[in-house]
């Protein structure tokens, strides 16, 4: 069995009272395919800018995670 996940990937700006920081992981794909990679195969379709850093791409590689769906 395997997972299709489509869905958001993007870069996010968290500011609380305790501080900011820019360019964190965010989207709801990103988490999602993160958690559902303990437990079974997943493919990922979504749309990120040229933007994205190369270490989030390792990231989902390193835990097996399909990309050939995100452009």
């Amino acid at each position: 069995m395997s997972v299709l996940v489509v869905g958001s990937m993007a870069l996010d700006t968290v500011e609380t009272p305790f501080g900011r920081v820019e360019d964190v992981l965010g989207g709801s794909a990103s988490y999602f395919s993160l958690a559902a990679s303990l437990f079974t195969e997943v493919k990922v379709v979504a749309v990120v800018g040229e933007d994205f850093p190369d270490a989030y791409i390792r990231l989902f590689q390193s835990r097996g995670i399909e990309l050939n769906g995100v452009q």
